[in-house]
Parts: C-alpha cells; structure tokens; sequence
C-alpha cells in the first residue's frame, strides 16, 4: 500500500454513488431470482466457470471446465449440478461451502462477449444417482456440488471486449511465460526439481484428466 494515499480512499457506499452514479434501470432489471430460460441456455452452452467460495482462512475463486454436455446442468428454475473432477485434493473450494454454503458462479462462453453470474447457496452430495449423471470417459466425478440459486444476471461484454479475450490474434504463447516446474522449483528453493516435473507432466495430466 506504499504506493496508495490514504486520503484518496473511498470508504464508504456513499462515495461509491457519489463517483459512479445512478445505477442503469437495465442492470437492476436483468436480475431473477431463478435461472429463466434465457440464462439456461448460456449456462448449458458454457464449457468453463469460475467458482468462488468464503471460508473461516479467507475467500477461493477456482475454474471449472467440462465439455458442454458433460458440465453443469440445470435441474429447475432454482438448481444446478456441478460435477466435482479430478484435481490437486487440496478441496479448498469443498473445504469452505461445508462451512459457508454462500457461492458465486461465473460462467464464460468461448467467443461470446456476455458472461452469466449466479449467486446462491450449495451443499455437496455423493449421490450414485448424482454421481451418474456425470458419467465421462468410463469415470464418474468424485462429488455434485448443488446450488440452489438465489441472483441470476447475465453480465455485459464491456470486459471482454477490453481484454480481447476471444481474440486468437492475442493469444500468448505458454512458453512465453515460467514453466509450473519453474515456478514450482523457484517457490520451494529447489525442494521440487523443475525440469523432472515438466517433463513428467504432459503425461501426468492425460492420465489423471478424469
């Protein structure tokens, strides 16, 4: 914070509307309290989301990512499933909805500006009949995380826009950027061996995708 003024500080909901303003009657009409059948179809075209959860540490913000179809679904008006896969078992995201079942979904479409938020409240279910509805690759997921929806909105394109995120002529290369065994070596003072883990790793997540 060396860099930020203390006195240049908005601290309060006041300032925030004496800077931005009136709120758009658009942004506050677009919101629902249940997933509307419009909101369906983004959510079922969606590959990719993003997950945030609050727990007693802090707050976790995860990706999540299937083949649409094989992603999340949508029960009714106020339920999705999201199939928990294969990760790193740090469970951080499950760790904090048992003891705080508040979350907050984003999900993206690729090459589509408009991006849908869901707020609501999820529990985790080992449900075989759950669990099947998720069946991929002769696998079935670990675990369904079932949120009930409380705020559905769908998002401009503004960031998108911005960012270019769809563009392909903006896309940089990964090998423009450290290695996860670089990093991973880097991090742990050389505890992990860096050009072991990224040699091992293709193979590594082939084999432990689902």
């Amino acid at each position: 914070m060396d860099a930020v003024t203390t006195d240049h500080l908005i601290r309060d909901e006041a300032g925030l509307d004496a800077l931005y303003g009136e709120i758009p009657p658009g942004a506050i009409a677009k919101e629902v309290d249940h997933i509307h059948p419009h909101y369906r179809a983004m959510i079922e075209a969606s590959p990719f989301m993003v997950l945030g959860t609050s727990g007693p540490e802090g707050l976790d913000c995860t990706p999540r990512g299937d083949p649409v179809g094989s992603f999340v679904q949508v029960v009714d008006a106020h339920t999705l499933l999201i199939p928990d896969r294969r990760g790193n078992n740090r469970v951080d995201s499950l760790r904090n909805i048992v003891r705080d079942p508040r979350v907050a979904l984003l999900f993206l479409i690729p090459g589509v500006g408009e991006t849908v938020r869901v707020n609501g409240r999820a529990v985790i279910s080992v449900d075989p009949a759950l669990l099947a509805r998720f069946e991929h690759r002769g696998t079935l997921p670990k675990a369904v995380i079932v949120v009930t929806a409380e705020r559905v909105y769908f998002q401009c394109p503004k960031a998108l826009v911005r960012s270019e995120l769809w563009n392909p002529e903006k896309h940089i290369s990964r090998k423009a950027l450290p290695s996860t065994g670089t990093m991973l070596a880097d991090i742990t003072a050389g505890k992990v061996g860096g050009v072991e883990y990224d040699k091992a790793y293709p193979e590594r997540l082939r084999t432990t995708l689902y």
